[in-house]
């Protein structure tokens, strides 16, 4: 799959005024929206877009960023983090800054320069979700989990008209685990990281509890990745309200072909195995979703908690290899109530 482009070179498609503003307007760049200063673009022009996530390095040309979005991480250490704000009722999602702040140089629409501007992906340390010994790097061979969102790339719209059937599963809040099953072995994974299987981490206990590793062997499953998310108290805000530990599994990756298992596979795989999957709000032979702002607006909802939901995953029931991520067709709409609660 395409490496996500946390900073690109993109053209400004519209400006909208915000009612009762004299010095900020809505700049749209791909599928965003974005807060900036009043007459800083004018449509057509080329700009930088930092996606929401990015964590800019500590230097002059970020030094605005400061009294907002200043954070220093164990991990990353210090840094400016893009997250979604809001300004006079106005959502504003990433950073629009214009090309001067690029070293000298010959830049393409569509450009990368993530590496040039030295921009990281913010990352929460995993040992919020998990007290595990780490016994190595995520296994070679299997993809992590990294869906990518609609504003960033809108012709996904245009794919899934082509595609003969769909279906929308809720995005639950939690942390990405992956269990694998290969060659005889079974390994738990978080984000990032393979795990030992000791009574510190909760996500072996949970294969323990479930006997994931057992019911696979039984039903002569063969090499499989499963991947979901795993929620429960002490990840995130456990805004799913649950009393003990839940996977939801949202994609089976057949490990000989590298291929995913279409819905119907992985919902009979689920029933083989007793796990538990993701739920799906709805399936359909015809995508009926035209824009963004209409993807956004189905995003919307809440879990049976009555917190608001992180926001919702579309794909075809059966797997679609996508020219514009160059990988399986799939992509997420987070819900923009969630992102303010963040």
């Amino acid at each position: 799959m395409e490496k996500r482009k946390l900073a690109s070179v993109q053209y400004v498609h519209h400006i909208t005024p915000i009612e009762g503003a004299d010095k900020i307007e809505c700049v749209h760049v791909l599928g965003w929206q974005c807060v900036a200063g009043k007459g800083q673009f004018q449509v057509g022009d080329h700009c930088v877009y930092m996606e929401v996530d990015s964590f800019l390095p500590v230097c002059e040309r970020f030094e605005f960023l400061r009294s907002s979005s200043y954070k220093k991480s164990e991990i990353l250490g210090e840094g400016f983090r893009l997250k979604t704000q809001k300004f006079r009722g106005q959502i504003s999602q990433g950073l629009v800054q214009p090309l001067s702040i690029l070293p000298e140089g010959e830049y393409e629409l569509g450009a990368d320069v993530t590496d040039v501007l030295g921009i990281r992906k913010w990352e929460i340390e995993e040992k919020v979700t998990s007290s595990g010994t780490v016994i190595g790097d995520f296994p070679f061979g299997i993809t992590k989990t990294d869906e990518l969102r609609v504003q960033s790339y809108p012709e996904l719209i245009n794919e899934f008209k082509a595609v003969p059937e769909y279906y929308i599963s809720t995005k639950m809040d939690g942390t990405s685990v992956t269990m694998y099953w290969v060659d005889g072995k079974f390994g738990v994974c978080g984000r990032n990281y393979e795990y030992e299987d000791n009574d510190k981490c909760a996500m072996w206990k949970y294969a323990h509890d479930h006997n994931i590793e057992e019911d696979l062997r039984v039903n002569s499953i063969p090499d499989v990745a499963i991947q979901g998310e795993f929620c429960g108290a002490g990840i995130q805000r456990n805004r799913l309200k649950l009393v003990k530990p839940e996977w939801y599994v949202f994609t089976v990756v057949d490990m000989k072909t590298r291929r995913r298992y279409s819905l119907e596979q992985m919902k009979e795989f689920c029933r083989c195995t007793g796990l538990t999957m993701v739920p799906v709000e709805e399936i359909g032979s015809e995508f009926p979703y035209d824009s963004v702002e209409e993807l956004l607006s189905r995003a919307k909802g809440k879990y049976s908690s009555g917190m608001n939901k992180e926001g919702i995953v579309i794909r075809p029931t059966e797997t679609v290899y996508s020219r514009t991520i160059e990988g399986p067709l799939s992509m997420k709409v987070l819900n923009n109530d969630y992102l303010l609660k963040e």
